[in-house]
């Protein structure tokens, strides 16, 4: 299926691991041009070699989401950079799940505040595209009670209203906003290696719960937010899409 993204102008926040790079290597390979943030200069550049490798391109700009005049003035610049944009993919997570108070500001800053933050500045340039979308990443922790159910899970419930609401505010104005809520997902230095390495009973017993007998890929998650972004899903916004091999068992209402 050709999803008609090349040449498409996209942003991605936090694309230099896992699901986030997956997210940005998925859109080249689709021949969209892609920009992207992180943190790290030095993953920054890795990540920017490695997709050249392959035989793509991808830019990558150092900054944090919690610095909002960074985050606008980096959407602002990409727009310019690349006439415009047509998809924005809010990614980043603190990935904060302990009970302090720390935790509750991160996940405030990072997972819902980095997300209104993103959508609220590309939000012109997406309508001026015509085909604007844009697409949230949240979690099962979003979708039900978890051992993340603190800071992370709460985040993660309120993007999934947040996009919403955005949703049915923007139909009208030709820009579409969904979200992906991935599940368990497995990649090298992520969240369930460390699992894995320092506590294997909650892997166990967290692999345990999945049905198909493993965890997720981040290029499964990946090809989920570049379908939602591309012009083959024209009739689908506001959909919150659940890519986790059957691990949650509720009914979406």
């Amino acid at each position: 299926m050709d999803l008609q993204l090349t040449g498409s102008r996209v942003l991605v926040t936090g694309g230099t691991r896992g699901i986030g790079r997956a997210i940005v290597e998925a859109f080249v390979d689709e021949g969209a041009v892609v920009e992207f943030c992180a943190r790290d200069a030095a993953e920054i550049e890795a990540t920017e070699k490695a997709i050249a490798e392959r035989g793509g391109r991808a830019a990558g700009v150092q900054l944090d989401v919690r610095d909002g005049p960074a985050l606008t003035g980096w959407v602002e610049a990409a727009a310019g950079r690349l006439g415009g944009l047509d998809a924005v993919v809010a990614n980043v997570s603190a990935l904060a799940a302990g009970p302090g108070e720390e935790n509750w500001y991160a996940s405030f800053e990072v997972d819902s505040l980095g997300t209104v933050r993103l959508a609220t500045a590309a939000l012109p340039h997406l309508e001026a595209s015509g085909r604007g979308s844009i697409v949230a990443i949240s979690s099962v922790s979003g979708r039900e009670a978890d051992f993340a159910a603190g800071p992370y899970g709460t985040m993660k419930t309120a993007i999934v209203g947040y996009v919403s609401g955005l949703a049915f505010q923007l139909a009208g104005r030709g820009v579409r906003a969904n979200v992906v809520s991935p599940g368990n997902t497995y990649f090298e230095g992520g969240f369930w290696q460390a699992v894995e390495n320092g506590d294997p009973g909650l892997f166990a017993d967290s692999l345990g719960l999945n049905p198909t007998g493993r965890m997720g890929r981040a290029e499964e998650m990946a090809k989920a937010v570049v379908f939602l972004s591309s012009p083959v899903s024209s009739f689908t916004t506001g959909t919150n899409l659940v890519v986790d091999g059957a691990l949650t068992r509720g009914i979406q209402l």
